[in-house]
């Protein structure tokens, strides 16, 4: 059994193999949405304050906060956006770069353990961002593509986030502390996307015992009514021992499927955090019972 700690300042979120799913909520991201963008670069962060406690709201155990904006300082983006998101609420962060000096900027203000995205299994950032993760005690994301891109063979994929597993044991970072990104690709673009994903994360989970994330929009991208089919990816994935997802708390359909996918693995004790979300509060007390004893008479008639 595995868990991955992740804290902010005052709370703790863990990942792991029994313990209910952790959505990360996916929101702060200007990438594809270009009136944030332009609000942040202009530093107006209005709209990253109104999403991570949306987020919060929804459901999200966690924030990924994420500040690539092209032609941007996005060091001081990252790090203004980090500062701001952990003073209006204490769910821990995910600090979301593929620019070295942007997630250092972002490490060195944050409080608590962050969960840094992301490593891949290039040499060359390996050596530069696991020394940055050891340095400040954080956990990591490990993506599963190296210098010769993303390959299609889920056995190379495999062997890729093995190498990043290995590589981070020798700066000193344990396998738990490393949650694996084993890449959903568009299921529109490549049938085989969900079945590469699930036999992934059972072989992450049984032989390197590591907990797993991703982003989980990629395998919807493209088609109509994406969020059932994001959605019943995500319940699948995590029959499969998926343990968390970058994804978005708003949508009623992908979040019904995770806490009922909870339910159904036995991570949700006595069903409470599905009961708590889905009974009606007007409802009289003892009126289900009522109910199913009258079905269950009238059925015999």
């Amino acid at each position: 059994m595995t868990d991955t700690v992740i804290s902010s300042a005052t709370k703790e979120v863990v990942i792991g193999f029994e313990r209910p799913f952790v959505m990360i909520g996916e929101r702060i991201n200007p990438t594809g949405r270009k009136l944030l963008a332009e609000e942040m670069k202009n530093g107006d962060f209005s709209r990253v304050e109104a999403d991570a406690l949306a987020q919060v709201a929804a459901g999200a155990h966690m924030l990924d906060v994420n500040a690539g904006i092209p032609l941007a300082d996005e060091p001081a983006l990252l790090a203004r956006a980090v500062q701001l998101v952990q003073a209006i609420t204490d769910v821990p962060l995910s600090i979301d770069s593929s620019i070295i000096e942007a997630l250092e900027a972002g490490l060195a203000v944050y409080q608590g353990k962050p969960l840094v995205n992301s490593v891949t299994g290039e040499d060359e950032v390996m050596e530069r961002v696991l020394p940055l993760v050891a340095r400040y005690g954080a956990a990591v994301v490990a993506i599963s593509n190296d210098e010769t891109g993303i390959s299609m063979d889920p056995d190379v994929r495999f062997a890729v986030a093995k190498r990043i597993v290995e590589r981070a044991a020798d700066h000193g970072i344990p396998a738990s502390d490393v949650v694996v990104d084993p890449l959903v690709m568009p299921i529109g673009a490549l049938g085989q996307a969900g079945q590469h994903a699930f036999s992934l994360v059972r072989r992450l989970r049984e032989e390197l015992q590591v907990n797993t994330t991703c982003g989980a929009s990629n395998v919807s991208f493209g088609l109509p009514n994406r969020h059932i089919v994001t959605g019943t990816f995500l319940s699948m994935a995590i029959g499969a021992g998926m343990t968390s997802a970058i994804m978005n708390p708003l949508h009623a359909e992908v979040k019904a499927a995770v806490m009922a996918a909870d339910v159904l693995m036995g991570t949700d004790k006595d069903c409470m955090a599905w009961i708590r979300a889905n009974r009606d509060p007007n409802a009289p007390q003892g009126e289900g019972g009522r109910g199913n004893r009258e079905g269950r008479r009238r059925r015999r008639e």
